[in-house]
């Protein structure tokens, strides 16, 4: 992992518990970004990681910022892949009522980082059946 620069005086992604699943993301920008009602911009995090292969982070909304604010991500949860190395960054929208004001050094999101199984299809004539079988959206209850 490396810092952007310009942006060394904030924190690594850090746990904020013995049992947290997520790293908090902090906010990488020079001056406070407003986020209007609706509205939907990247905001970035100032750090580059080099995840090894087989591995993901997922970044995942803060529940006291969706709970207080209003404040989710778009592509939730959105994917880091182990060949990517841009800059990381969450792409937020505002879902509450009031503009909420995002500044330099603010936690936005959680990032988890995750083992991935990469799957191999096997095409055949027929599916076995299930109970379920093509029953969806809502067939096992509300």
């Amino acid at each position: 992992m490396r810092k952007k620069p310009g942006f060394e005086d904030l924190e690594l992604p850090r746990y904020m518990s013995n049992g947290a699943a997520g790293m908090d993301l902090l906010a990488a920008v020079e001056e406070g970004i407003s986020l209007q009602p609706g509205e939907i911009k990247f905001i970035p995090a100032g750090i580059y990681i080099a995840l090894p292969p087989g591995y993901e982070a997922q970044l995942r909304p803060r529940s006291g910022l969706a709970l207080k604010n209003g404040l989710s991500i778009v592509n939730s949860p959105g994917t880091v892949d182990s060949d990517y190395r841009g800059e990381i960054g969450v792409i937020m929208i505002n879902l509450g009522k009031d503009p909420v004001l995002i500044h330099r050094g603010m936690r936005i999101a959680q990032m988890v980082i995750q083992e991935v199984v990469r799957g191999r299809w096997k095409e055949v004539g027929e599916l076995d059946q299930t109970p379920r079988d093509s029953g969806g959206f809502g067939h096992t209850g509300q």
